[in-house]
């Protein structure tokens, strides 16, 4: 006996109805080459989730088909949402759209209403982060683009008029690489100097990487910086049963204003690379001098513990340990606020923006364009972790730092938190995923196109299909 449809199997049936009737023009228009005998991807993208996703289905709608995507994590732990990220929810609204495209019936809304239920859409106030990456999953199955997981890149580099890029199963070439490794994809996750050197490596974590929140059970914890994430995992140790935790900012004051909420209209999130470059500059060091605050319910989740404080102009000073031989000592931090003592420390500054320490773009990186070499900020509106962002072009490609030195860079593209500065909102925010998504293949899509033109023009000229085929009158057999 045949089941009855669910919501979630009449929704899948409405995503295959809305992409058939949406489909055109539909040929697939790119020529398969090869390379040294060697199949040629027109597209190869670097990480699967949610940005990389949502290039794959903007590329297909383009009819670029020839396309692969490659993950390190394995299939369902792409991304921060189920590994390291430490919120209960997203941040963002829960109506915000991108990876759907403009198509209604992929949108998080849809799918959640057709797996949960109206009420629990309605109920909602924000998308919770498991919630987030089971939609992702399901937007896997349902646009089916060709991902292979478990696949890290260990190199990139030019041959001849394609990319040649080294992964742990083998080589493959393609004519455009495209970066969607997220938040540490142009670099690492740091932990500053003055903890690193000072502490053994099991007496700190950084807000980057999974970690088993019940090591931190009888511990007094210091969490330095006041970011979101920063405050997500004081309050997953304070769940964990930490003793206490103590999250210091450098700031006078709490920052209490999102920037991001006022980012979120359509023009902001389309033209920002259009804008100069010291209108970049502003928006970028505006952003970094106001910061995001975490959100309320992230707040209360810190704050309902009386063992929670947070402390304002405490920027650290220094860090020791009072080793009792063992490396078991109290962790002691000079603050801006005074003197405290940890059992543990958890850093909350952020990924570094560098080339050179991501092996895959280690041949790369020494040709790459940074804004310190095409920009110099005006008086007042320095900083110097800015400069070393890549100087992106208007279609996310990296440009070169001496022309004509190493043109292959040009066709890698950088869909991560790198871009930001060049980009504005881009794929590795969920704020940027549409505009971002449909600016990156559209430039894909028009690049390949001008690079095949002669191809073009030859096949157009050799065209002779005919379309009228017949040359007499209704109802009669002509010998045209």
């Amino acid at each position: 006996m045949t089941e009855p449809p669910t919501a979630l199997t009449r929704l899948e049936e409405q995503v295959r109805r809305d992409l058939e009737v949406t489909a055109y023009p539909r040929p697939e228009w790119l020529t398969p080459r090869t390379h040294a005998g060697e199949p040629v991807l027109d597209v190869l993208i670097i990480g699967g989730g949610q940005a990389g996703l949502t290039l794959a289905f903007a590329l297909k709608r383009r009819a670029i088909t020839n396309t692969l995507v490659l993950d390190a994590a394995p299939e369902g732990g792409e991304g921060p949402w189920t590994t390291y990220a430490a919120m209960h929810t997203l941040r963002t609204p829960k109506t915000n759209t991108g990876p759907d495209q403009g198509l209604p019936s992929l949108t998080a809304e849809a799918w959640y209403r057709a797996a949960h239920g109206d009420e629990a859409w309605d109920a909602m106030t924000f998308i919770p982060k498991e919630h987030w990456q089971d939609y992702l999953r399901w937007f896997r199955t349902v646009t089916g683009p060709r991902m292979r997981n478990g696949v890290a890149v260990t190199a990139i580099t030019g041959a001849a008029d394609v990319l040649r890029v080294e992964t742990t199963e083998g080589t493959r070439f393609a004519r455009r690489v495209v970066l969607a490794t997220g938040l540490a994809g142009n670099g690492e996750w740091t932990v500053p100097a003055m903890i690193r050197d000072a502490l053994p490596a099991d007496r700190y974590v950084h807000t980057g990487a999974p970690v088993d929140f019940s090591r931190f059970a009888g511990q007094r914890v210091g969490v330095l910086g006041g970011g979101a994430s920063a405050f997500d995992y004081a309050g997953s140790a304070l769940e964990h049963g930490a003793t206490s935790v103590d999250l210091f900012y450098r700031r006078a004051e709490v920052p209490r204003v999102n920037p991001f909420r006022w980012m979120e209209f359509y023009a902001f999130g389309a033209h920002f690379p259009e804008l100069p470059d010291p209108d970049k500059w502003r928006f970028t060091v505006q952003f970094q001098r106001t910061n995001q605050p975490p959100p309320q319910q992230t707040w209360y989740r810190c704050t309902r513990h009386d063992t929670f404080a947070h402390h304002t102009s405490a920027d650290w000073k220094s860090v020791r340990l009072d080793d009792t031989g063992d490396g078991a000592g109290e962790i002691v931090v000079a603050t801006g606020a005074g003197e405290f003592r940890f059992d543990a420390v958890i850093s909350g500054t952020g990924p570094s923006v560098d080339l050179a320490v991501r092996p895959e773009l280690a041949d790369l990186a020494p040709h790459v364009a940074t804004w310190a070499d095409r920009f110099t900020a005006p008086a007042g509106w320095e900083d110097a972790g800015l400069s070393t962002y890549p100087y992106l072009d208007r279609d996310f490609a990296f440009t070169q730092r001496t022309p004509g030195e190493a043109p292959w860079i040009e066709r890698v593209h950088d869909f991560t938190y790198g871009a930001r500065l060049s980009m504005g909102l881009n794929g590795n925010m969920n704020s940027g995923l549409g505009a971002g998504g449909r600016r990156l293949a559209d430039a894909l899509s028009r690049s390949l196109f001008l690079e095949d033109r002669a191809g073009f023009f030859a096949s157009y000229q050799a065209y002779d299909v005919p379309e009228l085929v017949d040359l007499g009158r209704p109802g009669e057999q002509s010998d045209g």
